[in-house]
C-alpha cells in the first residue's frame, strides 16, 4: 500500500494543537512538508519543533478575518509555494441550545468554517491541478450524522460544511482531486474538556459524570486520541486513498447509530 507523501506539501489549519496538530504530525511522518496555520504564533512555533523532517513553516492567520487569510495565502503562493494537500479545520462554536443562539453566532461560525474553507479551496486547487495531485480533508464532527445535544450552532454549521464538501467532491473529481470529511467523535482534546466542564456546570453534576455518560455511548469504551483521528486524515491524503472521495468518515469508536 502506497502511503508516502514525499514531495508533497500540506497546509493544515487549526494545527497548533489537538486534532489539527495530530493530523500535521501524521502527514509529516509520511514525508509531507507542512505549513502549520493557526492564530497563535507562539503555539505554532512550539508545535513546529515537534514535527519530523525539515522545511516546515507556519502561517499566522485569524479565521475571523477571511480576507486577510486570503491575502496571506496568496503571498505564500506568490513566493512559489504549491500545496497538494489541504486540511480544513477550525475551533468549534460555543455550546448551548440552538433556540437560545444569537444570530451573530451563525455568522461567526459560518465565516470560520464554511467561508474560510471555501476561499482556501479556491486558492489552492489551481496548484493541485498543476501538480496532478490533490487531497482536501475537512475535519468536521459526527453531528453531521446525528446532531449532538447542546451544540446547536455547531450542528448547523457542520452540516453546511458537509453538504458543501460533497458538492465540491463532484466538481473536483474530474481533475483527480479528492474531497473527504472526517467526523471525530468524543476525542481527548482541550475543547472536549471545556465542553465537559460546561455540561457539568449546566447539569449540576461533576465532569467525571459527564465523561461517564459519554463513554457509555461508545462501544470501544474510551475517548479517541487525537493521533487516531490524525491517522485517518493522513490516510485519506495518501496515494492509497486515491479512489475515496465524497465521504464522511466517522472516527468515533462505533458510537453513531446510523450507517
Amino acid at each position: 500500500m502506497e502511503t508516502s507523501l514525499n514531495g508533497k506539501s500540506a497546509l493544515v489549519c487549526g494545527s497548533s494543537q489537538g486534532i489539527g496538530f495530530a493530523s500535521a504530525l501524521e502527514l509529516a511522518n509520511l514525508g509531507a512538508r507542512i505549513t502549520l496555520c493557526a492564530r497563535n504564533e507562539s503555539d505554532l512555533k512550539d508545535a513546529i519543533t515537534q514535527l519530523p523532517g525539515s522545511d516546515h513553516d507556519i502561517l499566522v492567520a485569524d479565521f475571523d478575518e477571511p480576507e486577510n487569510l486570503k491575502e496571506l495565502v496568496r503571498n505564500k503562493l506568490a513566493d512559489g509555494m504549491t500545496y497538494q494537500i489541504l486540511i480544513n479545520n477550525s475551533g468549534g462554536p460555543p455550546g448551548g441550545p440552538l433556540f437560545d443562539a444569537d444570530s451573530s453566532e451563525f455568522s461567526t461560525a459560518m465565516t470560520r468554517h464554511l467561508v474560510c474553507n471555501h476561499l482556501l479551496v479556491q486558492e489552492l486547487v489551481p496548484g493541485m491541478k498543476a501538480s496532478g495531485y490533490g487531497r482536501i480533508v475537512n475535519i468536521i464532527s459526527t453531528s453531521v450524522k446525528e446532531p449532538i445535544q447542546g451544540l446547536g450552532v455547531s450542528n448547523t454549521t457542520r452540516g453546511a460544511v458537509a453538504s458543501w464538501a460533497k458538492t465540491l467532491s463532484k466538481e473536483l473529481g474530474p481533475h483527480g482531486i479528492t474531497m473527504n470529511s472526517v467526523l471525530p467523535g468524543f476525542t481527548d482534546t482541550a475543547r472536549l474538556s471545556q465542553l465537559m466542564e460546561k455540561r457539568a456546570h449546566a447539569g449540576n453534576i461533576t465532569p467525571d459524570e459527564v465523561k461517564a455518560g459519554w463513554l457509555s455511548t461508545i462501544p470501544l469504551g474510551r475517548l479517541a486520541q487525537a493521533s487516531e483521528v490524525g491517522s485517518a486524515v493522513a490516510f485519506l491524503c495518501s496515494p492509497a486513498a486515491s479512489y475515496i472521495s465524497g465521504v464522511c468518515l466517522p472516527v468515533d469508536g462505533g458510537r453513531l447509530n446510523v450507517i
